[in-house]
């Protein structure tokens, strides 16, 4: 009797296509560049806010800290529900939903003709905003491992830059637009992000491939646990912390211990730590990929000096070796956690993951604005350095000393 010999290759044919691997370099730079665009208004002109708000009847500018963190907080605030949208509904419809929410945040801002309406808009900013979780959960949807903790440590990279260069593009312009009204300006710029990303695919990893016993070009799937959440977030709060801390009176303890000193010159010593990032995190990553942990802990133990130098820093030399060494424990922190983020993000959802991490992030540059703004009033200008280094110090010890294990 003749059968028909079944085919099960035809049938099995459309689920052998194999899923997009991940995001040409090219698209990743593309992020980077909508992620700088971002950051560039968003940093740019909360330094004018003392300028600002007296055209807004607030004329001594007292609302200006409290306002400075308003984004901040409302982002932080934000962050988890649109991580836990993002995994959901799709990472890049909610990265084009942060792009344009900027947009039309900024657009408000600009012209806000009082007070409360301008509050009212950088509350929209944060929440509205929030392109750091949603550019990663973006990347970590495509990407893993060395590739994704390369991706994250080129966004801190756009960030960096986008620190140093928008306050200075943002007081060249103020004799011609006042920074109130360049808020109307920036309004463009996350808008061509937006249009950019919208060309950009929707992420997937590559399945691996079922090859039974495996070849000896295979790729065997990575077997570890992944980092622990608890321990990415506690040293993500704590180096947030001990970094941000010596920010706001940064430009006042310089001018303080230096009488006469150029405000570039002073403006260039806040830049140089994120200049010492963007020449040197490439190498870094590299260095820090097998060991981030004891890279870690040689970060904080930096930053602690770095901050400590600026105790008895009296010249513009002395502060400079300080805002160097500072430099470097910025650089070697900020990689080895972006690779202990990629590590974290496998096998979970990472639109959920890294919401919660800028929750943990902002919360951190939240209390350090707060606290520095009590020391200061308290103990002067100096003693924010302190409490930087004290917190930079006791989490070094703790991160070598409770021999953390990075599992579930």
């Amino acid at each position: 009797m003749r059968t028909q010999a079944p085919q099960p290759a035809r049938a099995a044919r459309p689920q052998a296509a194999p899923a997009p691997a991940g995001l040409a370099r090219r698209q990743v730079h593309a992020v980077a560049g909508c992620y700088f665009v971002a950051s560039f208004a968003a940093l740019g002109l909360p330094p004018y806010l003392t300028s600002i708000l007296p055209g807004l009847g607030d004329p001594h500018g007292r609302w200006a800290g409290l306002l400075y963190i308003v984004p901040t907080v409302f982002s932080a605030l934000g962050a988890p529900l649109w991580g836990h949208l993002a995994d959901r509904f799709g990472r890049k419809r909610l990265l084009l939903r942060a792009q344009l929410g900027l947009s039309v945040s900024f657009l408000l801002a600009g012209l806000a003709n009082s007070l409360p309406a301008f509050a009212l808009a950088l509350v929209l900013q944060g929440f509205l905003g929030g392109t750091f979780a949603a550019t990663n959960g973006y990347l970590a949807a495509a990407l893993e491992g060395p590739g994704l903790s390369r991706a994250l440590t080129l966004m801190q990279g756009a960030a960096r830059a986008a620190l140093v260069a928008a306050p200075i593009l943002v007081g060249a312009l103020s004799p011609w637009l006042s920074p109130h009204r360049q808020y109307v300006v920036m309004a463009v710029l996350p808008l061509a992000a937006a249009a950019l990303l919208a060309r950009l695919p929707e992420p997937r990893r590559a399945e691996p491939l079922d090859t039974g016993a495996a070849g000896a070009g295979a790729e065997q799937p990575d077997e570890r646990p992944p980092t622990g959440l608890r321990a990415l977030y506690l040293y993500e709060f704590a180096f947030v912390f001990a970094t941000i801390i010596s920010f706001p009176y940064l430009i006042a303890l310089v001018e303080q211990r230096v009488p006469g000193m150029n405000g570039t010159v002073a403006g260039a010593l806040f830049a140089l730590p994120h200049l010492v990032y963007l020449l040197t995190a490439a190498r870094v990553h590299t260095a820090v990929l097998e060991r981030p942990q004891a890279a870690l802990a040689l970060g904080f133990t930096l930053v602690a000096a770095g901050l400590a130098g600026h105790g008895p820093a009296h010249s513009t030399l002395t502060f400079a070796l300080a805002r160097l060494v500072l430099g470097a424990g910025m650089t070697l922190g900020l990689v080895s956690l972006s690779v202990l983020a990629a590590d974290a993000a496998r096998g979970r959802r990472p639109g959920r993951m890294f919401g919660t991490l800028e929750l943990i992030s902002k919360g951190g540059a939240v209390a350090a604005g707060a606290i520095a703004a009590l020391v200061n009033s308290a103990f002067g200008a100096g003693a924010t350095v302190l409490v930087g280094t004290a917190a930079a110090l006791v989490t070094a010890a703790v991160s070598v000393l409770s021999r953390t294990r990075w599992s579930h």
